[in-house]
Formats: C-alpha cells, sequence, structure tokens
C-alpha cells in the first residue's frame, strides 16, 4: 500500500494538540489575551488522543489487512505484534524510566517531592514495563510514571484485538460496499458521545475503554471502506474540500459549545469527535490544500517525530513546574512568555533527539530480528528451486520470494500508525 502523506501529517497537529492542552495554564499566564481567544480550542486538546485511537485503526487497517485478514494465522499475529512493540516500545520505556528517575529525584532533591512517589512500587513497574497499568484502573490519571503513556496501554490492548478484528473486518469488507462500510465506522464511533452525553462528562469510570475500542474500530471499518473506493479525480478534489469543512466546522462547534453549553452537559465540545472518522477519511483519499498541507516535508517531518514530542512533553512540563514551586519563581508575563516557548522548543528538541537516536535506530533493529528470517526463507527458495543459469542472469521465477519479501518491508513500514 502506498503512504498516505496526509495522514502522517496530521499526527504531529493531534500530537501538538494535546501538548497544548497540557501547557495551557501557562500560555494562559503569558497571554490572559489567547486565554480569551483560544480557550475553546486548547480546553478541547485532550481529545488528540481520540483522533490518534482511529489514525490508529485506520493505518494499521491500511497495512495489514490484506495480510492478517484471509485466515488466522499465529504466526502472522505474533509478527504483526513484534513490529508494533518496535514501533512503541523504545520510546515508551525510555521516557518510562526517565519518568521514574524524576520521581526518584525529587525524593532526594529539593523539598517538593513527586505527587507520584507512593506509585513507584515494583508490582506497578512490572505493570509500566508490561504496558498494563491501565488495564487494572478505572481512571487513566496517575496511573502511568509518564502521564501521556496511559493511551499506548489502551493501544496495546487495542492491538492485541487487532489480530482478531483483522480477519473479522477482512470478511465483513468482502461482502459489504463502501457506503455500509462507512455505516458501520459511524455507529462503531458513537459509544464515547453516548456516554458523553448520558453523563455529561468525558471523564467517567472507564471512560478510556470505549474511547480506545470504538475509536480504534471506528477507524479500521473506515479504511476497509476506503479500500473499496474507485475515485476519479473530481471525487478526490470534493473530499479534499470537505476535509477543509470538516476542519472549520469543529473549530466553530467548539466556540459554539463553550458560548452555548449543551443543557447539563460539562463536556459539550467532546462531541465533534464524531467529525474525527470523517476527517480521516476525507484526508486519505482528497487532494487539494489541506492533503497538501499535511503532506509537505515539513510536516510529514513533525509526525515521524510526533510520537517522540507526545510521549516526552509531559516530563519536559513536570519538570518546569517542580522548578516553579521548588526555587519559588514568579510567572510574571515576561517570564511566562519565555517560559512556554522554551519548553515547547525544549519538548521538540528532545522529541528530535529521541527519534534518531532511539526510536528509529532501535525500531530498525527490532524489526531486523523478524526480517532476516523472510530474506533466510526467500534465499533457501531460491537455492532450491530450478532455475536456469543463462551467464549472468537467472531464469525463472525462483527470485520472486526475495522480491515479495522486499516489498512486504517496503509495505510494513510505509505508514506508521499514531500512539
Amino acid at each position: 500500500m502506498p503512504t498516505i502523506r496526509a495522514l502522517t501529517g496530521l499526527r504531529i497537529v493531534a500530537a501538538l494538540w494535546v501538548v497544548l492542552f497540557h501547557f495551557r495554564p501557562l500560555i494562559w499566564q503569558a497571554s490572559p489575551r489567547l486565554e480569551d481567544d483560544l480557550a475553546p480550542l486548547f480546553d478541547a486538546g485532550a481529545q488528540g488522543v481520540d483522533l490518534f485511537f482511529i489514525l490508529s485503526g485506520f493505518v494499521l487497517t491500511w497495512n495489514y489487512l490484506d495480510r492478517m485478514g484471509p485466515c488466522w494465522s499465529t504466526r502472522a499475529s505474533l509478527h504483526f505484534l513484534w513490529l508494533r512493540l518496535s514501533r512503541v516500545l523504545p520510546i515508551y520505556l525510555v521516557t518510562m524510566h526517565i519518568a521514574a528517575a524524576w520521581i526518584i529525584f525529587t525524593l532526594h532533591v529539593g523539598d517538593v517531592p513527586s505527587p507520584d512517589a507512593d506509585k513507584l512500587t515494583a508490582i506497578n513497574y512490572v505493570r509500566q514495563l508490561f504496558m498494563v497499568q491501565l488495564w487494572f484502573e478505572p481512571f487513566f490519571d496517575r496511573t502511568s510514571w509518564d502521564g501521556p503513556a496511559w493511551s499506548i496501554s489502551a493501544e496495546w490492548l487495542a492491538y492485541l484485538v487487532f489480530c482478531v478484528l483483522a480477519v473479522v473486518i477482512f470478511r465483513i469488507a468482502a461482502v459489504s460496499r463502501a457506503r455500509t462500510l462507512f455505516m458501520l465506522a459511524f455507529l462503531a464511533a458513537l459509544p464515547p458521545t453516548v456516554l458523553l452525553l448520558g453523563s455529561g462528562v468525558l471523564y467517567t469510570p472507564w471512560s478510556w475503554l470505549p474511547r480506545i475500542i470504538a475509536q480504534f474500530i471506528a477507524g479500521a471499518l473506515a479504511c476497509a471502506a476506503v479500500r473499496r473506493l474507485r475515485l476519479g479525480d473530481t471525487a478526490r478534489r470534493g473530499a479534499g474540500y470537505l476535509s477543509v469543512l470538516l476542519v472549520l466546522t469543529m473549530v466553530a462547534l467548539l466556540y459554539y459549545f463553550d458560548a452555548r453549553p449543551v443543557a447539563g452537559m460539562v463536556d459539550s465540545g467532546g462531541l465533534v469527535a464524531l467529525m474525527f472518522m470523517p476527517l480521516v477519511v476525507t484526508l486519505a483519499i482528497g487532494v487539494g490544500v489541506l492533503p497538501t498541507l499535511l503532506s509537505t516535508r515539513l510536516l510529514v517531518y513533525g509526525g515521524q517525530i510526533s510520537f517522540s514530542l507526545y510521549m516526552i512533553h509531559e516530563p519536559v512540563h513536570t519538570a518546569w513546574n517542580w522548578a516553579v514551586q521548588q526555587y519559588t519563581i514568579v510567572m510574571e508575563k515576561p517570564v511566562a512568555k519565555l517560559a512556554v516557548v522554551g519548553l515547547i522548543a525544549a519538548a521538540i528538541g528532545a522529541a528530535m533527539l529521541l527519534y534518531h537516536l532511539v526510536e528509529e535506530p532501535i525500531r530498525r533493529w527490532m524489526r531486523r530480528m523478524v526480517d532476516f528470517r523472510e530474506i533466510n526463507a526467500a534465499t533457501k527458495t531460491t537455492a532450491g528451486a530450478d532455475r536456469v543459469d543463462n551467464g549472468d542472469k537467472v531464469v525463472g521465477t525462483s527470485a520472486q520470494p526475495l522480491e515479495d519479501a522486499g516489498k512486504a518491508r517496503q509495505v510494513q513500514t510505509s505508514v506508521r500508525a499514531g500512539s
């Protein structure tokens, strides 16, 4: 499958939305005017995680449905899970241990110990290590030493589900039209919204579970629908225009619900999450201003480092908050403005370093652990097959498995899912 560059670029938008959500108290201190103008948008930044969940379901289905869907294969499932670990585990483990080291640091330096010190236990370490810490808790707050890691624990559950889900969706897609699959994707995305309408708030006991399962399945079904489409240039341009309209509508609704919240509902802005799945679809199939913008080299690179940014920004934020308390830093406007710019720059710089020094090298190293078997198998097939040696040229089909293995590796790395 070809790379969908616009979806890679969308990842940095989702990651920055979450970053700005966490940094917004500092931003408001630096500029109260920004709070007046941007609070409805930044206050909804936690929903960037839901956008990541949909992207993850879509991209994994795009890359793996043909390989895992036709029939159940334990070997294919284990191969898939290892590849996912190669994607998330390096940065997850590094930031997890950075967060643990920071907790220990605050216990021995200064007089502002981390509030997470009571979570630094042996059993919790094991849960963090195996990315299952969220599975035992109704709320995700303080489940992870590195705050955003709760969503990686949720994603890990989704990866396990995907091994079976791929087989199911493959069969549904085989007998369904694209419009039916789109309808199923919309229905799959509804549970978090239904819970929001019922309770009035996004954050309720175990609300993380329907968020990951519903959004992930919605993304997977939407991808299955997109794979069945055969669109002309006019339809692709129309999808590009629609993606712009969806973004403008979501922003407008956030401001509208901020001014006129739904009666009895605290998190009215959460209703815009229903538009995430159509947005991902229109960006995947569309051409035009927004898909082109998200496909630029800068934003695609941003998408590549977005996971590192998502995982490292909270340790940076936590260290600054500790310093403010420990050294009684007065957050007047000049200091606050400098702090905001510096912290965001530091988070992005750290993300770039983590991507180039940790994420990519270890990902390639882990993938070679399974890819070399494919190469060896292909080589043995080539050596054992009947062939005719015509000078420097080998005539026959025996070289094809090796070529297929190379193509398979290219497809595996073509599109990366979100975290």
